[in-house]
């Protein structure tokens, strides 16, 4: 097979692959390197020969910017599922989600074993509102299989104009077939702390992602909590429940809002930039006052590490469900022509060293997973406890003194 029609990008490439994989400078392709130097030159051979063999001889014509592209796609989304190359949009979508909102179906994804997965639907989105819950497999989009090989473009497929439908089909446990949900499009709002109170002297607050603002949300939220209340809060009930997480640094301001000293996370990784360790400033905003978390498979990553926080220093009651164990820290970092890549740089630990990777954060009292409704649903405008048997019990565990004694621990039990 003739070979000599090589086009000058994929030159190019193989030539910068032998140089970083360490190529003897100015040897041939063939020529092995020194056996000290334990580096894949085959490989790169390898990658340049298939761009070849693919650019010529397919089917019909392919861009070698296009087949590049996939390259590096491929490359970074083989390493996990939370490792991904974004292009100019995507990087985009990466933003908004972190301090915007956008246009959509509201649903949080991940890809596991080949299947998008749910984590979350996100509160008062068309996804919650029909019922689509963690765990859930998303198989068909508008009748169309979603693409296994990268995120983005199932999450890209489930955006669009506001007011448009989309029909996505799901797969339950203990289905074949999927269940297909029509869908419109709406307003996604990303900002998301609220509270109400929940019985006279205990409040709620209810976190549905942590983003740039929820910090300084949470503060407003407790603030305006106490000033119903005309009095300092006896106890709180924390929702976390199918919140999918989001931004590292606001998961700490929440737990930091509740712990007056000690070690929040720590991380492990290969870069100095990647090991670090996040610990509490003087400070309680409950004054000790007793706290349940509600947690389930959907609570995911920054919400799972205001839990564990929680949990390890005894500051609080876990209940509910075993969490989703999503326990690695992803680092957006730009390229050039507003391109980024997102990748897994470190893996995080709870105060008392536990990696919560692939296991989650089992509850201290577990609840059922999917609870009888009611023969007659409440109305919306019904109080909290009656709307939602899990913050009724919730509530009635901070009553109890076991909940008071545990929380009452000193933070600083594992300093």
């Amino acid at each position: 097979m003739n070979m000599k029609t090589w086009k000058i990008p994929i030159l190019m490439l193989a030539v910068s692959l032998g140089l970083a994989l360490g190529l003897p400078a100015g040897g041939r392709a063939d020529e092995s390197p020194p056996p000290d130097q334990n580096v894949p030159w085959q490989d790169a051979r390898l990658l340049a020969e298939v761009l070849e063999r693919v650019e010529r001889e397919y089917v019909e014509p392919v861009d070698d910017h296009q087949l590049l592209q996939a390259a590096i796609r491929g490359m970074v989304s083989s390493l996990d599922p939370y490792s991904a190359y974004l292009d100019g949009d995507e990087y985009d979508d990466i933003k908004i989600s972190s301090s915007g909102e956008y246009s959509g179906v509201g649903i949080e994804v991940s890809m596991e074993d080949g299947e998008v997965v749910v984590v979350a639907p996100l509160d008062g989105s068309p996804a919650a509102a029909a019922g689509i819950r963690s765990g859930d497999v998303i198989a068909t989009i508008d009748g169309v299989p979603v693409n296994t090989t990268t995120l983005a473009d199932t999450i890209g497929r489930m955006r669009g104009k506001e007011g448009t439908s989309v029909k996505v089909g799901i797969l339950r446990e203990g289905s074949t077939e999927p269940l297909i949900v029509t869908l419109k499009r709406s307003r996604v709002e990303l900002h998301s702390v609220t509270s109400e109170m929940a019985a006279p002297g205990y409040g709620y607050v209810r976190i549905a992602e942590f983003s740039d603002t929820t910090g300084e949300e949470m503060t407003a939220q407790l603030r305006a909590l106490r000033s119903k209340n005309g009095a300092p809060l006896k106890g709180l009930v924390l929702d976390l429940r199918n919140n999918p997480g989001g931004v590292l640094e606001a998961a700490v301001a929440v737990a930091d809002a509740f712990l007056d000293s000690g070690l929040i996370v720590s991380a492990k990784g290969r870069t100095a930039e990647s090991k670090f360790e996040m610990s509490a400033t003087p400070g309680d905003d409950l004054n000790g006052a007793p706290i349940v978390v509600l947690v389930n498979g959907g609570s995911a990553s920054a919400a799972e590490i205001v839990a564990g926080a929680l949990k390890d220093h005894h500051r609080a009651t876990l209940m509910g469900r075993t969490t989703f164990g999503k326990g690695s820290v992803q680092t957006v970092m730009p390229l050039d022509h507003g391109r980024a890549l997102k990748l897994t740089t470190s893996l995080y630990y709870t105060p008392s060293g536990v990696s919560i990777n692939h296991r989650g954060i089992s509850p201290d009292i577990e609840t059922e997973r999917d609870p009888k409704p009611p023969a007659v649903p409440p109305p919306a405008n019904a109080p909290l406890l009656e709307r939602d048997p899990e913050v009724k019990r919730a509530v009635q565990e901070l009553k109890t003194p076991t909940v008071s004694g545990r929380s009452a621990v000193s933070a600083s039990a594992l300093n």
